[in-house]
């Protein structure tokens, strides 16, 4: 399925990746990735090792934002578990740093909710939403997230230090 939207910069339109899309994604990630503030990732991947990471493969289904001829956000949609927790969903996203505040993020969260309840799943759950991600924790709370628990100093924050991960649920 592909969703198309007008944003503040063009239209946005989201669309399952194809593998001619790495570059794209690696170029926004990357940095992300680097900055260690809002993933439990080793900083020091290589593109190599990071590739298999997000291109998971079925029943994972990757999705891109694509705005202004590149790609502004990314998200990764697969089971929280497998087996008989394979009907919770849990979902990755990434906005490259020049579309941040332009509403991608929110329009791939709304196209990858869709996608999950599309595909069967009940819920959705996010295992380790850094506290100090502030933008992220309220933009999924505004989509229906409620935080279950707060594990405590389980991320170790490159400027803040210790600090929590959420553990984030809505149903579907």
């Amino acid at each position: 399925m592909q969703h198309n939207s007008t944003g503040t910069t063009g239209s946005l339109t989201i669309r399952q990746a194809r593998p001619e899309d790495w570059p794209g994604i690696w170029a926004l990630m990357e940095p992300i990735l680097r900055a260690g503030e809002t993933y439990c990732w080793d900083t020091t991947l290589t593109e190599e090792q990071a590739r298999p990471l997000w291109l998971e493969p079925a029943p994972s289904v990757v999705f891109v934002a694509e705005r202004d001829g590149g790609i502004a956000g990314t998200a990764l949609l697969h089971p929280n578990r497998a087996g008989n927790g394979s009907h919770v969903a849990n979902a990755s996203f990434m906005t490259a740093a020049r579309f941040n505040g332009q509403g991608v993020a929110r329009a791939l969260a709304r196209h990858v909710l869709a996608e999950a309840a599309g595909s069967g799943y009940l819920a959705m759950q996010f295992n380790a939403v850094v506290a100090t991600n502030t933008r992220a924790v309220q933009l999924w709370q505004s989509l229906g997230f409620r935080i279950l628990a707060t594990v405590p100093e389980a991320f170790r924050h490159p400027a803040r230090g210790l600090t929590g991960l959420h553990i984030m649920h809505r149903t579907l």
